[in-house]
């Protein structure tokens, strides 16, 4: 294997790993209170918008303006990978069957699926776009961004797992399910991690293509999930200044790391 593919690829890994670390407080008792769930995904979104546009988005524009030497071109074609990458979620999240934490089962007929398979589709859909963000960003030789990348959505992926796991305790799982659960959520990341760098890795005109791909993904499972899930409780305040800390910190990375 290509070292920069196995670097992108064990780098999605890491991060996959960390929805492990986050999850580890379940395995001991501790709880998770709707409101502290509420600011930690709040976090993570912030996470995942800062690094759609600050390691996403604007690389991949630059790339593309670098390859047609068209600053319209470029801009054109982030946009159609952006909506390219939204409407891939969007078309998983409708064909495959899963189940929200709040609002029940969706897409599909997820009446013969174990409601714990349920669960891990579920996160399964959120987690592979960030894997595909860490490998496209280590995929265009960029080593730079693409720790960039894989710090700062490890660093969200630490208050998703404990989230999950919590909310799979209070759905009834054993500690042990929970963390399980929790943790596996993760492993999908570095198969997203392969996907992305080998592709990107395999044509330098795929790299603008892969960045905003990955960037419209992720936008929708903000959009789509991680916010209204935030607001359904009465914690939107709590949640929205998570958030901003959240891409507050991700910007700081990605300014001093990439």
């Amino acid at each position: 294997m290509d070292g920069i593919v196995l670097l992108g690829t064990l780098a999605a890994l890491a991060a996959g790993l960390m929805t492990g670390v986050g999850a580890l407080p379940v395995l001991f008792g501790r709880s998770l209170d709707r409101r502290t769930s509420d600011v930690m995904l709040g976090f993570a979104a912030g996470v995942m918008i800062s690094a759609s546009f600050f390691s996403l988005i604007l690389p991949g524009i630059a790339a593309a303006e670098e390859l047609h030497g068209s600053r319209l071109a470029a801009a054109l074609i982030a946009a159609a990978g952006i909506a390219a990458g939204a409407l891939a979620v969007a078309a998983l999240n409708e064909l495959l069957p899963h189940e929200h934490f709040v609002s029940g089962p969706e897409g599909g007929d997820p009446a013969q699926i174990a409601r714990l398979w349920l669960f891990v589709l579920a996160i399964t859909i959120h987690n592979l776009p960030e894997g595909l963000a860490v490998g496209v960003g280590f995929g265009g030789g960029n080593v730079a961004n693409g720790m960039s990348l894989a710090t700062g959505i490890g660093l969200q992926n630490a208050p998703e797992g404990l989230a999950v796991a919590a909310a799979l305790r209070a759905h009834g799982f054993r500690r042990s399910v929970a963390f399980a659960v929790a943790l596996a959520t993760g492993l999908v990341e570095p198969v997203g991690g392969l996907i992305g760098v080998a592709a990107v890795h395999a044509s330098a005109a795929i790299l603008p293509w892969g960045l905003t791909f990955a960037a419209g993904a992720m936008l929708y499972i903000i959009s789509h999930e991680i916010i209204p899930e935030t607001h359904r409780h009465g914690h939107q305040n709590a949640a929205t200044a998570g958030l901003v800390g959240g891409l507050i910190l991700m910007m700081v990375l990605d300014v001093t790391l990439g």
